[in-house]
């Protein structure tokens, strides 16, 4: 009599979502990138919002063994781009395959914004007024 064992399937799949937070938050930790963000459109829906998108600014695509990225960032007035570039390559290189055993084979950065310290956190607090503000009259309505 023959002994036949049964086979597992095995088969481990990321969400485009779980590989974009990954890399948001590897890459807030950049020296030199103030924000990763989407420009006009994804800042209004980000006024929108009640919380903060660690995944604003990063569009992936996630196959069954590799990831493509793309992102937009507002970098720091004086920073050196080709010097954020190479960290931010490196790093999301390796938390990727890291957390996720998966290749990173696209990187696409574009640097939508350059401000100082100073334009940004003002930029912020104006936000941050904004949906204090837009919240207040929600409940009013």
């Amino acid at each position: 009599m023959e002994n036949k064992k049964a086979t597992l399937s095995r088969k481990l799949t990321f969400d485009d979502a779980v590989i974009e937070k990954i890399v948001g938050l590897v890459c807030r930790n950049v020296e030199g990138i103030l924000s990763l963000d989407g420009g006009v459109i994804s800042e209004l829906a980000g006024r929108l919002s009640k919380k903060t998108d660690p995944t604003k600014g990063i569009d992936a695509e996630v196959g069954d063994t590799q990831v493509a990225l793309d992102m937009d960032a507002t970098i720091e007035y004086g920073s050196e781009a080709p010097k954020i570039f190479d960290e931010v390559c490196n790093r999301t290189q390796q938390a990727i395959k890291n957390y996720t055993g998966l290749d990173l084979v696209e990187l696409n950065l574009n640097i939508n914004d350059v401000l100082t310290k100073k334009e940004w956190q003002a930029k912020s607090e104006r936000q941050k007024d904004e949906l204090a503000t837009a919240g207040a009259n929600e409940r009013v309505q």
